[in-house]
Formats: structure tokens, sequence, C-alpha cells
């Protein structure tokens, strides 16, 4: 074999390599990576702020739809909870997402953002389940529903306050990822996280 052919066969070797997803060895899958944002359209606007991605934009509404959803269900685990656990959580909840939808709307405002003022159709109906539950039911639903939103959420919010340019946006996920961590470690405390079920697709709360 000549050398060139020998170079040809490694480029054409090299190149098959490429085309060839990652998960065909092994790697891991695009399932693991963080939620894919909603693109609104608007492309990427200038602020005096930095630049404004639609992740970005993407972001601040979904702290927002977080906090419509998860500030009634805290103030409910509140009064239901017979654990001190689960009040516990819902003290935390209520506590954080105050907080955190107050910045969310400040950054909104700020950016120009419009944001959603009630939950969207699947948290409305995670509200629902959770009304609907009695006793120990309505606590293991509760700490289930929550702990797999906040599970969720966790790697959107590490991955736009590692890529976004806008300091705004940077800001508000420094203290969504604080708020997270912590609702999830209260609800993991409670010690009723089914974490096989975590990763359901059809999860029996529904989610």
């Amino acid at each position: 074999m000549t050398a060139s052919a020998i170079v040809i066969g490694a480029l054409a070797f090299t190149l098959l390599a490429l085309l060839i997803p990652v998960e065909a060895f092994g790697g891991r899958s695009s399932a693991s990576a963080a939620p894919a944002a909603d693109d609104d359209g608007l492309g990427t606007m200038s602020t005096p702020f930095g630049p404004l991605t639609a992740q970005d934009r993407d972001f601040v509404r979904k702290v927002r739809l977080a906090g419509l959803w998860e500030l009634p269900a805290g103030r409910q685990a509140q009064q239901r909870g017979s654990r001190d656990t689960v009040r516990t959580a819902g003290d935390h909840l209520v506590e954080g997402h105050t907080e955190l939808d107050r910045r969310a709307i400040q950054v909104g405002q700020a950016l120009g953002l419009d944001l959603p003022n009630q939950p969207n159709e699947q948290q409305q109906g995670w509200l629902a389940e959770l009304t609907q539950a009695q006793g120990d039911d309505y606590e293991r639903l509760f700490i289930q529903l929550l702990r797999r939103a906040h599970g969720k959420v966790f790697a959107l919010v590490a991955q736009v306050r590692a890529q976004t340019r806008n300091t705004m946006v940077r800001n508000l996920a420094t203290d969504a990822n604080a708020t997270v961590l912590d609702h999830i470690t209260v609800l993991e405390d409670s010690g009723l996280v089914d974490f096989e079920a975590l990763t359901d697709t059809s999860p029996k709360s529904k989610k």
C-alpha cells in the first residue's frame, strides 16, 4: 500500500467517526442534557445588560412559571402536612419562591419581557392532583411532584448560568441555583422521595 493510500484511508476513517453519533460508542445521550429552551423566534436582542438570547428569555419566564404553582403548593403543604419535614419543605418553597418570583418580575421588567401571570395547564393539573389527594398520599405526591420539578430545572439553571452573557439573567440564575438546591435538599430530607420514579417517563404523578 502506498503512503498516499494510507493517508486517504486514515482521512476516510476519521470522517466516518465524525459522522457516527457518540451514542453508538456508549457515550452520553442527548437525553441527559439540560432541557432545550423554547425558542420565541426573536433571536438575540441587545440590552444595556448584555445580549439577550431566546434561552435567556425562556429561563426568566420559566422561573416566573415555577413560582406561580410552587408558591401555592408550598402554602398548601404548610397547612396540610402532618410531617414536620413536609411542613418545613413547604416553608422553604414559600420563602424561596416569594423572593425568586420578585426577582424574576424585576428582571422581566428591566428586559422588557412579557411574563405569565398564571400557571400553565400542566402546572394547574399538578395543583389539582394535590388538592384532591389526602393524608399520606398527599404528602408523598407533594414531595415527588416538587422534587421532580426541581430536578428538571436544576440542569437548565446551570446551563443558563454558564452560557448567558446578560448580567441580569446571570444574577437571576445564580439566585435560582441556590434556591433550587435548597428546595431539592429539604424535599429529600423528608425521606419520601422515590428516586427510581424520578427517571420514569410516565410517573405515577403524571408529571
